[in-house]
């Protein structure tokens, strides 16, 4: 009984020290023996937990304990496309380039509901007031920007994380897909030897000789033509200033890209390019379908990186007459639109920067349409612009009387467009050098109530702070203090100015009872 004791103790110091887990396991197998013919419990437990407690790097075995270390997504998707293996038989090549096609498809509603939301965010973005305060405005950031959340949450306006949203699902899926797969490759999991296809037979091996470079190289022009494909014709070429030098470099980042992207391919087992080649060929045909104007109407989406219209064509001296509007089914007259139509296209011609092929159709509306509010204000608004002042103050004040004329408008939409008349007459009526006339459209929006609406209420409080600024530039200081104090209720960020005009009143009050 004594000598197995020694053994015993023998084969637990040996076990701890021993740097293979094979000859572990046999002592183990060995002491399990042991344990079961005599049963000596605390030796058999002594033993186990010294052999399983022995550090890693002392194991000359490559997957000791490398199954509790994977990271466990990784390990899940290996599971994962195990079983899709063991339930199909299909070579090996098969199962990664289905499973990839099968998740592009299930990512790609997310992608169309993207495109549809960020429609909606380009529509209402430019009605609302802009996040980060105007220079020399005295708005605090949070202030400003609270009043951007504000009217955002009002007029329903999606997250802006909807820009974000494609691509924060699928960078991570790109990656865990890859880095399966590249695991799975470099232990040699059961099949990837022989599960490729064609001269990569072994999804094990690297790219190797003239053949070897046909998937790196593929891969590389997908990413290339993927980046011109998708940045052709971008809005983001047609924003102005800084942001425009931004979209430019960021497309030549991407296009560089290609290079780094060539030379990581021969770097990686021939199992990873197997996945890598059907994803950017996914890429390309998703794009080639969203850019596809019988695509997108059957998901319901607008047609991408083209305008709802061409320029507008006049000929001979009659725009109503002659106005011809070119569409991809050919050329049409404006006179086969409605009035509600040409304001329409006018605004989305106006996106553009045409400013005289949107006078034409405007024109054309109120021709059809004499009394058309809207158009009377953006014709107005349009005029001003192109510093037609007497001209735009003409069709403003036009559509202030057709407001009136039934008494103050009720409607929300029409006290909004009497608001912004106002403002827009009063401008064009100061530039003019006509003073008096000006404080006349400023004080209707003055004596008119509060609006519910947010944006309405928006544009009125705007209203008050012009007034307030004309009336301090004429030294009607108390006047201008009056309606910034009702505006700073409104909105706190405005107690600045309230503070400076104070201080200058002040002083004004000073020097005239110091000079009468």
């Amino acid at each position: 009984m004594r000598l197995s004791g020694r053994r015993c103790a023998l084969k637990r110091y040996l076990c701890y020290y021993s740097s293979s887990h094979s000859s572990c396991s046999l002592f183990i197998n060995s002491d399990r023996h042991y344990r079961s013919h005599y049963s000596p419990r605390q030796l058999y437990w002594r033993s186990s937990l010294s052999c399983s407690s022995f550090p890693q790097r002392f194991s000359t075995q490559s997957g000791a304990f490398e199954r509790g270390e994977q990271f466990l997504p990784v390990q899940t998707l290996i599971s994962l496309l195990d079983s899709y293996h063991d339930a199909t038989g299909l070579p090996w090549w098969i199962i990664i380039c289905s499973s990839t096609v099968a998740m592009r498809l299930a990512i790609f509603p997310l992608i169309v509901l993207q495109i549809k939301k960020l429609r909606i965010i380009g529509e209402l973005l430019p009605h609302l007031p802009p996040p980060i305060p105007p220079p020399l405005s005295g708005r605090s950031f949070r202030d400003q920007f609270a009043l951007f959340w504000k009217e955002k949450e009002a007029a329903e306006c999606p997250s802006v994380f909807w820009f974000f949203s494609s691509v924060v699902v699928q960078v991570p899926c790109f990656f865990l897909w890859l880095m399966s797969v590249r695991k799975m490759s470099l232990d040699h999991h059961p099949g990837f030897d022989t599960g490729g296809m064609l001269w990569s037979l072994n999804l094990t091996e690297y790219p190797q000789g003239a053949l070897g470079a046909v998937f790196p190289l593929c891969i590389a022009g997908l990413h290339f033509a993927n980046v011109q494909l998708s940045l052709r014709n971008s809005s983001l070429q047609h924003v102005p200033g800084t942001l425009k030098l931004l979209a430019k470099i960021y497309k030549v980042y991407l296009q560089l890209l290609t290079l780094p992207i060539l030379i990581t391919t021969f770097y990686v087992p021939q199992g990873s390019l197997i996945y890598w080649f059907p994803n950017s060929t996914f890429s390309l045909i998703q794009l080639l379908c969203l850019h596809n104007p019988n695509v997108l109407r059957y998901l319901g989406l607008p047609e991408m990186n083209a305008s709802a219209v061409a320029p507008v064509i006049q000929r001979g001296s009659s725009a109503a007459a002659d106005t011809l509007i070119r569409t991809k089914e050919g050329e049409m007259s404006a006179q086969t639109l409605s009035p509600d139509d040409l304001v329409s296209l006018s605004i989305e011609i106006l996106g553009g920067g045409q400013k005289d092929a949107a006078i034409a159709l405007l024109r054309v509306a109120l021709d059809k349409d004499p009394g058309h509010v809207r158009a009377l204000l953006i014709l107005g608004q349009t005029l001003l612009q192109k510093e037609h002042y007497a001209e735009a103050s003409e069709f403003l004040e036009k559509a202030i009387s057709k407001l009136l004329f039934a008494g103050n408008p009720t409607e929300v939409g029409e006290v909004d467009f009497l608001i912004l008349s106002s403002q827009w007459a009063c401008i064009a009526n100061m530039l003019q050098g006509k003073m008096e006339e000006g404080f006349v459209h400023l004080e209707r929006i003055a004596q008119m109530n509060e609006p519910q609406d947010s944006n309405s209420k928006a544009h009125y409080y705007d209203g008050l702070i012009i007034l307030a600024t004309a009336l301090a530039n004429v030294n009607r200081r108390a006047e201008a203090l009056q309606y910034l104090h009702k505006v700073a209720t409104y909105n706190t960020a405005y107690n600045g100015y309230i503070e400076q005009l104070e201080v200058g009143f002040a002083s004004h009050l000073s020097d005239s009872k110091r000079y009468p």
